[in-house]
């Protein structure tokens, strides 16, 4: 089954953290990737700042166009950063690999997948 792994914390920390506290976050990442990499396919998406965000309203009336406004407007500090996709045995698997990145300055949440389609370039 394929299970994602998404990642939420507050936007701008892990840039105020000292090099060597970057470095450790990412080492856990690069570790992560490179784990599933050697079983196969994955996706993995680091979403750019909140502040970049765009939202699409549902539109006031039923023949009207959807409303574009600058976004987010959730009122929270945490925010979805991005997350992995791959497949795993079961959810104790999915957990190991999470494990990989978990750190102070994020939140993980494991969740199966129950659709899954398309497919993305890494080119």
């Amino acid at each position: 089954m394929i299970y994602a792994i998404t990642i939420y914390g507050e936007a701008g920390v892990f840039e105020s953290l000292p090099k060597a506290k970057q470095d450790e976050v990412l080492a856990g990442h690069y570790a992560l990737q490179d784990a599933l990499k050697e079983r196969g396919e994955y996706v993995s998406i680091k979403l750019m700042p909140p502040t970049s965000a765009v939202m699409v309203d549902p539109a006031p009336g039923g023949d009207r166009a959807p409303l574009i406004v600058d976004g987010p407007f959730a009122e929270t500090k945490e925010s979805f950063l991005g997350f992995y996709a791959a497949e795993f045995a079961d959810l104790d698997e999915a957990l190991r690999f999470a494990a990989m990145i978990s750190s102070p300055i994020a939140r993980l949440e494991v969740r199966p997948v129950a659709w899954a389609g398309g497919a993305i370039s890494t080119g």
